[in-house]
This record gives C-alpha cells, sequence and structure tokens, in this order.
C-alpha cells in the first residue's frame, strides 16, 4: 500500500471559515434577512430578559419597574448594536447586556446607605441611580482606551496562541449558564436541546424552494414548539403542586411580565431621576468595563470568522472598544443596570445559521427598538422560560470555543512550549472564576473581602471572568518565555498581516467606514 500524500493527512490553514451561505457584505433576501433578524431579536431576550429579573427584586422593585428596565435595557441594545455595526467594528455582532457588571452592581446594591432606606420604591430609584452614575464614569474606561488607539497598541501583544484560550473561554466560560440551567426543568430543556441540534445539523439539508429553512431558522422553529409544549404544561396543572423554584422555570406565566408591561412606552435618558456618583462604586465598575472589553475582543474575532471576514485590524478593534464605551455610557443614561458587551449566543447564531451578514443584525436592532417602544408585544416574546434558552446556549457557546481553538491551526501545536502556555491559561481561565464562585457561595462575598469595598470588587469582577483571567496568563506567558525564538510557532507570520488596516486588501471591503467617512477618518 503506498504511503499517504502530505496534503492527504494534513489540512492548510485557511484564513476565513469555509461552508458559509452569507459573509459580513453578502445578503440575504429581505424576507428571509427579517426572518433571520428576528431570530436574532428573540435569542437576545434571554439575558435582556435575565438579569433585570435577577437585580430588580434586590432592588426592591417591582413587576413593573423590572419590565421597564427590561424595555430601557432592549432599546439602548438596539441603538448599541447599530451604532457598532455602522462605526465600530462593523462586525454582524448584537451589543447586549452583560454578566460582568452583576458584581459591582450587587455591591452597590448592598451599599448600606441604600440598604437601611425602608421604602422599597424609594431604595429603587436610589440603588438605580448610583449604579447608573457608576456606569456613566466607569465608561471613560474604554471611550478612553478605544478612540485613544491605546487598545490597538495592547492588542500588538496579541498572537494567535495568546488568542486561543481568550476566544474559546469567551464560550467555554459560560457554562454555568448552560445544562446546569436546563437542569431545572428538564422536561423542557432536553427537548428543546434535542430538537435544536436535530433541526440545524441532521436535517439541514432538507429545502423548501432551494431554502434550508430549517438549518437556517432552527432556532425559531424549535423555541415555538417548545414554547407552545411547555405552554400546554403549564394550563394543564402539570406544575400546579411543584416547589417555587421549579414553577419559575418551567411555567410560561410565572415571569409577570405581560401583565405589568405598557402598551406603549418610550424609554428615555434619566427616566428614573438624575444620577448620583460615588468614587467607591464606580471603581468597582470599571473592573465590569475592563472585563467586557477583554470578552468582547474575544468575541469580535470570533464574529470575524464566523462572517468570513479578516480578523480586525487593530485600530479597527480599537474603533469598536471606544463606540462599545458609548454604548455603557448610553446604558448609565437610560438605567439598564447593566453595561455593554459583545453577545456571544448571538455570534454563535452566525455559525448555526452560516449566515454573517451585517444586514441581519442591523434588522435584528430595528426589532429590539421596535419591542421595546410596544410593551405588551415586547413582554410576550420575553416571557418564553429562561430554560429554553439555555438548552440553546449548550450548542451555540460551544460553537464560539471552537472558533477559539480553530486558531491553533495558524500555530506550532507540537511545541512544547505552546501546549504549555495554551494548557495552562485554559485551565486558569475555568478553574480560578470556579473557585471564586464556590467561595462567593459559601460565604456570600468573594475571597478578596478587605474594608475597601471598591477594592474587593474590582478583584472579584476581573476574576470572575474566565476570558480575563485566560488573557492576563496567556498574554504573559506568550510574551515572556522564549518568545524571540518563537516568533513562527506562535503563528506571528500569519498574524502580522492583519494588525493594519492596508496589510490586507480585503480589510477595506469589511471594515471601511460608510457615507465616506473614511476621508475624516482615514485607516491607520
Amino acid at each position: 500500500m503506498a504511503a499517504p500524500k502530505p496534503e492527504e493527512i494534513s489540512f492548510p490553514p485557511m484564513d476565513q471559515l469555509q461552508g458559509l451561505e452569507y459573509c459580513i457584505d453578502s445578503n440575504p433576501s429581505w424576507g428571509e434577512a427579517i426572518a433571520l433578524g428576528f431570530q436574532h431579536y428573540i435569542l437576545a431576550l434571554g439575558t435582556a430578559v435575565m438579569i433585570p429579573s435577577f437585580l430588580v427584586p434586590l432592588m426592591g422593585g417591582t413587576d413593573g419597574d423590572k419590565v421597564r428596565v427590561v424595555q430601557a435595557l432592549l432599546f439602548v441594545e438596539g441603538i448599541n448594536t447599530l451604532l457598532q455595526t455602522l462605526f465600530g467594528t462593523r462586525l454582524p455582532t448584537v451589543i447586549g447586556g452583560s454578566y460582568a457588571f452583576m458584581v459591582p452592581i450587587i455591591s452597590i446594591i448592598h451599599d448600606t446607605s441604600l440598604m437601611s432606606i425602608e421604602d422599597n420604591h424609594v431604595r429603587f430609584l436610589n440603588t438605580m441611580r448610583a449604579v447608573q452614575g457608576a456606569l456613566i464614569v466607569a465608561s471613560s474606561i474604554q471611550i478612553i482606551l478605544g478612540y485613544s488607539q491605546m487598545w490597538a497598541i495592547c492588542s500588538r501583544f496579541f498572537s494567535p496562541l495568546g488568542m486561543v484560550p481568550v476566544i474559546a473561554l469567551v464560550g467555554f466560560g459560560l457554562f454555568d449558564r448552560g445544562f446546569p440551567v436546563v437542569g431545572r426543568c428538564v422536561e423542557i430543556g432536553i427537548p428543546m436541546l434535542i430538537l435544536f441540534i436535530a433541526f440545524s445539523q441532521y436535517l439541514k439539508n432538507f429545502l423548501t424552494k432551494q431554502l434550508p429553512i430549517l438549518e437556517r431558522f432552527a432556532l425559531l422553529i424549535s423555541i415555538t414548539v417548545i414554547w407552545a409544549y411547555a405552554h400546554l404544561l403549564t394550563a394543564s396543572g402539570a406544575y400546579k403542586h411543584r416547589p417555587e423554584l421549579t414553577q419559575l422555570n418551567c411555567r410560561t406565566d410565572k415571569a409577570n411580565l405581560i401583565s405589568s408591561a405598557p402598551w406603549i412606552k418610550i424609554p428615555y435618558p434619566l427616566q428614573w431621576g438624575a444620577p448620583t456618583f460615588d468614587a467607591g462604586h464606580a471603581f468597582g465598575m470599571m473592573a465590569a468595563v475592563l472585563v467586557s472589553l477583554i470578552e468582547s475582543t474575544g468575541a469580535y474575532k470570533a464574529a470575524s470568522r464566523l462572517a468570513s471576514a479578516t480578523p480586525p485590524p487593530a485600530h479597527v478593534l480599537s474603533r469598536g472598544i471606544g463606540w462599545q464605551g458609548i454604548g455603557i455610557l448610553l446604558n448609565g443614561l437610560f438605567g439598564t443596570l447593566s453595561g455593554s458587551t459583545v453577545s456571544v449566543e448571538n455570534v454563535g447564531l452566525l455559525g448555526s445559521t452560516r449566515v454573517g451578514s451585517r444586514r441581519v443584525i442591523q434588522i435584528s436592532a430595528g426589532f429590539m427598538i421596535f419591542f421595546s417602544i410596544l410593551g405588551k408585544f415586547g413582554a410576550l416574546f420575553a416571557s418564553i422560560p429562561f430554560t429554553i434558552f439555555a438548552a440553546v446556549y449548550c450548542v451555540l457557546f460551544g460553537l464560539v470555543a471552537s472558533v477559539g481553538l480553530s486558531f491553533l491551526q495558524f500555530t506550532n501545536m507540537n511545541s512544547m512550549r505552546n501546549l504549555f502556555i495554551v494548557g495552562v491559561a485554559l485551565f486558569l481561565g475555568l478553574s480560578v472564576p470556579e473557585y471564586f464562585r464556590e467561595y462567593t457561595a459559601k460565604a456570600l462575598h468573594g475571597p478578596a473581602h478587605t474594608r475597601g469595598g471598591w477594592f474587593n470588587d474590582f478583584l472579584n469582577t476581573i476574576f470572575f471572568s474566565s476570558p480575563t483571567v485566560a488573557l492576563l496568563v496567556a498574554v504573559f506567558l506568550d510574551n515572556t518565555l522564549d518568545y524571540k525564538d518563537s516568533a513562527r510557532d506562535r503563528g506571528m507570520p500569519w498574524w502580522v498581516k492583519f494588525r493594519t488596516f492596508k496589510g490586507d486588501s480585503r480589510n477595506e471591503e469589511f471594515y471601511t467606514l460608510p457615507f465616506n467617512l473614511n476621508r475624516f477618518f482615514p485607516p491607520s
């Protein structure tokens, strides 16, 4: 038997993923684009509802307050997504709420000066204003790092090897949002997971008028089927005598959003009153802003591959971070109880549908703004049990993580140096945040527990984030451990052409600003 040829046993590295139907600047038909945009909107609802649903009751807010916060968050998400796709990185990314901000926000909620307020409504308003003030001040970090091009300078220390753990843990680091939540209501979570995989993978070749409808709209179809099934279980009284937590995760009538939502309500800046400012609160929030910046950096690079684009050049990435800082400023002005980051689940959906079109994401932003104003209709979709979203996360988070692992093809993984860096960064990126989570669950405070509340919030927020820990470890090791003799092993010859806008001719196609704005803001 003849020896196999080299091309038969190896696959050459490829700048862009194959098999995508639509890339960043190609568009499906308007009807298909609108349906896909609505699908991205539905997916974004999970986080947009979950964050206020957890935080508002802790602040003393009512169901009506929760609905208004959800509306404000979706409204600002729509605006930020439009700004990012038009003037930021221009990648097809939904800019949504971030769990990274929950640590400093919970710290503000438990501030003794706020907890001592007896009237719940007054406490809610005062806490909201304190969170707004902290977000407004902290947003300056991303605005300065982005528009000064300081983040572009920092990104020159990144290599394909150093980015692998960061991008991978943007997905893997959210494992606790996946099956642990599915397990809270397995009777709807498991069928949703099976149905979504079946439609998107096993039945993807089912065509209707040459359109792979089951693959392209697997999320919408499976959510509709399982949501109807969950409603049937609720109406039949299947959960009537079940524990309260089970009812909350399984029933379709427990969110209390529809009854509390107004028919029409336009969110507006300072709707909760004038923000209040506290240096300690703001400093703790700055840690969340830094975490958001790092997580978004990994998500932008994953989105670029799933949109069949080149990795964003350093100045484009920095420009996007600057606009994300503007987004956090808007979060503070409108009172959304969260800062902004790239929605990882929506990045994963680009790969699941094989549609990386920028137009689709801009249409989804339109849906966010529209349904945030029409309260009753938006609340109807927002009442989908979170367990259904968690089942989808199991697939989409994993898909984003695998995109991060795909960067290994540009590196030499027969190098012990590279194996050491990737292995240690991945392990510590998962293990350190897990220690912080377990410690906090038992002690009801983070491992950093000094008299300086702002210092505690800063450290606990940083080390709660898997991508942040991975970046700190991977980039440090990659730039200090035999780095002079390892440029080729690290993948730098491939990476260097994407550092500058003019390094690759395709960058102009993907990242040039619209409306001929490059005349005023020439790329570097």
